[in-house]
């Protein structure tokens, strides 16, 4: 297992042109499985499921990619970790795979005091807002602090998940994030909710729970 991080900024394209290329060799047992920190340029990114109404206003960039989801917005302050597994030598289970990203990120938001929960419906990690006002029919306010979206070929997985440290929160106002449009749910990060964390924290916090979600495949 390999982790890289970058610490300049890294071209979206770029990225996964070099995720394409480990995806591939790792399917070919010519590399080891990688999880790769980096962060973007701001950059809006459409997955499999994009909706053209859910891009509101196009200030930054747009790349149709192929991982699944909708439209999300990448950033600095924003943690990507491109996770590319060999599920084949693990578990076969894309549902499985994705409930141990948000597990993944559900412990390394807790070394930092936030309770991160799933929501069966929507993937990704989301913290309770009262402060914040209540839906139409009084649905309690929350807010999604980490996205996912993935891409399996061979069994190797790649794209992966994106922790909200300290971004622009504003850049988001160009899209629906992920399709939703409920006024009671929105985007935070670790910053917004009083939880400022520095990017190597954050890193060594996602190094630290990894082998205990994903075990280590030698």
């Amino acid at each position: 297992m390999e982790w890289r991080a970058s610490t300049d900024l890294v071209e979206y394209e770029e990225a996964v042109a070099e995720m394409e290329r480990r995806a591939a060799r790792i399917a070919r047992g010519e590399a080891p499985e990688c999880v790769w920190l980096l962060e973007h340029p701001p950059i809006y990114t459409a997955g499999t499921s994009a909706r053209d109404a859910d891009l509101l206003d196009r200030r930054f960039p747009v790349h149709r990619t192929g991982r699944g989801g909708q439209f999300t917005y990448h950033g600095p302050g924003q943690r990507i970790a491109y996770v590319m597994l060999d599920l084949a030598r693990r578990r076969r289970d894309a549902r499985a795979y994705v409930c141990g990203l948000e597990s993944w990120l559900i412990a390394t938001l807790a070394d930092f005091g936030v309770a991160g929960e799933r929501r069966e419906a929507r993937v990704g990690v989301w913290v309770p807002r009262p402060d914040k006002p209540p839906g139409v029919a009084g649905e309690p306010a929350e807010d999604k602090i980490a996205a996912i979206g993935v891409r399996l070929r061979q069994w190797v997985s790649f794209h992966g998940v994106a922790l909200n440290v300290a971004p622009d929160l504003s850049h988001f106002s160009g899209i629906a994030p992920c399709g939703v449009r409920e006024r009671h749910l929105g985007v935070t990060s670790l910053a917004d909710i009083g939880h400022p964390a520095r990017m190597t924290d954050v890193d060594a916090a996602l190094l630290r729970h990894f082998d205990a979600i994903f075990g280590d495949v030698a």
